[in-house]
């Protein structure tokens, strides 16, 4: 732990929640921590984590090493117009707000023809919230290694991290992990349902499809075969599990899943169009 590294969050909402609760006393104490949130039970909230708290931007902030962006995307330009007043030449700016380029956010936090470089951009998923998500992470040129193994292990507090190398690769970031929940919560509650149709208990469908899902994912982190393996061990030929992939396959399941990773990626593209306008 650091007690000399300071943090503000601006936007104090769910992630930064989450990620606030994995760093203190662990990275920095709690009392290093600066909330930054209009919404004064949110604020009330940070303080009695032993965080401060403001409701709007102020001189706490140039104390601060590291800001990190946490608000929605189409609050971000005008959150960065109000706080860029205290922003310090040695400042690290982490962003978690989704479809904001980090080139774009660059441009709004520096000078005309000099964009603010000591900036990293992140994509994390909503495990995080329970310490178990996964974040992908993009730096521009201008952070140094520090920079980076600081920015790493922050975002690590919350779960696992993956660097890319640009923005361009975070659109597929988002595609697969920001996204990504959305579509095992979707299966989990259409096996749940198949479950139900089939014979069981809502309650008992819901914690042998939860249990499933859990045990197949926990043995696929922690097999060294890959999942197209897994899947051939579980299959015997002519057994019940090759009757169901078949339906699968009939269905074109890689291609939906393909098809749904292509359209997520595709639209988080056309957001940061919009958002950095």
């Amino acid at each position: 732990m650091n007690p000399n590294l300071s943090i503000a969050f601006i936007g104090g909402g769910n992630m930064a929640t989450a990620l606030a609760s994995g760093l203190a006393g662990k990275t920095c104490p709690a009392g290093n921590l600066h909330a930054v949130d209009p919404n004064a039970a949110a604020q009330d909230a940070w303080r009695q984590r032993g965080a401060t708290a403001a409701a709007q931007p102020d001189p706490a902030l140039q104390a601060c090493k590291v800001w990190i962006y946490a608000v929605k995307p189409q609050q971000l330009r005008e959150a960065v117009a109000l706080t860029r007043p205290w922003l310090q030449p040695g400042t690290l700016v982490i962003s978690v707000a989704a479809g904001i380029r980090a080139d774009t956010l660059a441009q709004w936090l520096g000078e005309p023809g000099a964009p603010w470089q000591n900036l990293v951009r992140c994509m994390p998923n909503t495990p995080a919230l329970v310490g178990a998500g996964v974040t992908g992470l993009a730096a521009l040129p201008g952070v140094d290694q520090a920079g980076r193994e600081l920015a790493e292990n922050m975002l690590g507090s919350v779960g696992q991290v993956v660097w890319v190398e640009d923005d361009a690769a975070l659109d597929a970031v988002t595609a697969v992990s920001g996204s990504g929940p959305a579509y095992v919560f979707l299966f989990l509650e259409s096996l749940v349902a198949a479950g139900v149709a089939a014979g069981l208990t809502p309650e008992q469908a819901h914690q042998l499809a939860l249990g499933t899902l859990a045990g197949a994912t926990q043995l696929a982190a922690q097999s060294e075969d890959p999942p197209a393996v897994l899947r051939e061990r579980v299959t015997s030929k002519g057994g019940t599990t090759a009757a169901a992939l078949q339906v699968f396959q009939q269905a074109g399941f890689k291609d939906i899943v393909g098809q749904a990773v292509d359209a997520a990626a595709r639209r988080s593209r056309e957001l940061a169009d919009e958002f950095g306008q």
